[in-house]
C-alpha cells in the first residue's frame, strides 16, 4: 500500500512538474483600447493554460517605433496597416494576421458643448470646414485615414492649420475636455474613455472606415505556440461577447 501511495505521489509530481514546464510567459505588445478586454479575457487564458501574459500598452505612434526597433515580444495587437509594414520588414510572421475587433471611427466634443451634424457627407464637410481646431491621432490608424479622407473630400489645405495631431489616440479626446480643441475624430473607445468628452457620433456610413485591431505573431518569438493559443483564445465566441460588452465590435467578415 506504501510503495502504492509514493507511485502515485512521484507521478503526480511529474505530471505537474510537466504541466509547469510546457508553461510559458508571453510578452504582448497591445494598443490602449484592448486593455479593458484584455484585463479580462488574459486572467482566464492564464488559468486554463498556465502560461502567464506580459501585457505592455502604448500608443499606435510608439507601437511602431518599439516593434520596429527590434523590441522582444511574442505577439503584436495593433492595426492592418502596421502589420503589413511591419511583415515587408520581416518582424511579424505574415499568415499569423487574425482580426481580433473593429472600432468605428466617430466625432467627440467638450461636455455639453454643442454637437455639429455629422450625418451625410455634406454635413461632416461642413462641420470640419467649421471647427476651428480637429485633434486626431498622428499615426494610428484613425489618423492615416482622417488624413486621408480630408483628401478625398478636397479639404485638406482649408483646414490644414486647424489640425492637431496627436502622437497616440489616447491623447487625442483629451484636448477637446480641455477646451483646447473643438472637435477630435478617433475612434470610439477613446471617447468612451474620456469623461470630459461626449461623443457626436460615428462618421456618415459612406465615409466610415472599420479600423479592425488585429494580432499577429514576432518572427522571433520566444513562444510562437502559446502565442497561437492566446490568439485563438481571443477570437472564440465568448471572447467576442466579452469584447462586444467593452465598445468592441466582431472583426468585419472577409
Amino acid at each position: 500500500m506504501r510503495s502504492f501511495i509514493v507511485a502515485a505521489a512521484i507521478t503526480t509530481t511529474l505530471l505537474l512538474s510537466q504541466g509547469h514546464a510546457k508553461s510559458a510567459e508571453i510578452k504582448i505588445l497591445s494598443v490602449v483600447p484592448l486593455k479593458t478586454s484584455l484585463d479580462k479575457l488574459g486572467p482566464q487564458f492564464e488559468r486554463d493554460t498556465g502560461h502567464k501574459l506580459i501585457v505592455e500598452y502604448d500608443g499606435s505612434s510608439q507601437l511602431k517605433r518599439r516593434l520596429e526597433a527590434g523590441e522582444a515580444f511574442d505577439t503584436a495587437l495593433i492595426y492592418p496597416e502596421l502589420i503589413n509594414q511591419l511583415v515587408t520588414q520581416g518582424k511579424l510572421v505574415a499568415d499569423t494576421s487574425t482580426a481580433i475587433a473593429s472600432v468605428a471611427i466617430a466625432v467627440a466634443v467638450k461636455k455639453d458643448a454643442p454637437k455639429p451634424d455629422i450625418g451625410t457627407v455634406d454635413a461632416f464637410k461642413r462641420a470640419m470646414l467649421n471647427a476651428k481646431s480637429i485633434s486626431h491621432s498622428a499615426e494610428g490608424g484613425s489618423g492615416i485615414y482622417f488624413k486621408n479622407l480630408l483628401d478625398r473630400l478636397g479639404i485638406t489645405e482649408q483646414v490644414r492649420s486647424k489640425l492637431r495631431p496627436m502622437e497616440s489616440g489616447s491623447l487625442v479626446v483629451g484636448p477637446v475636455a480641455r477646451g483646447e480643441a473643438e472637435i477630435a475624430v478617433i475612434t470610439t473607445p477613446f471617447i468612451a474613455m474620456e469623461p470630459g468628452a461626449e461623443l457626436v457620433g460615428p462618421l456618415p456610413d459612406e465615409l466610415q472606415q472599420l479600423i479592425v485591431y488585429t494580432s499577429a505573431i514576432g518572427s522571433a518569438a520566444k513562444e510562437p505556440e502559446a502565442a497561437r493559443a492566446l490568439i485563438k483564445h481571443l477570437t472564440t465566441p465568448e471572447a467576442a461577447k466579452l469584447l462586444k460588452s467593452k465598445g468592441l465590435d466582431p472583426p468585419p467578415t472577409p
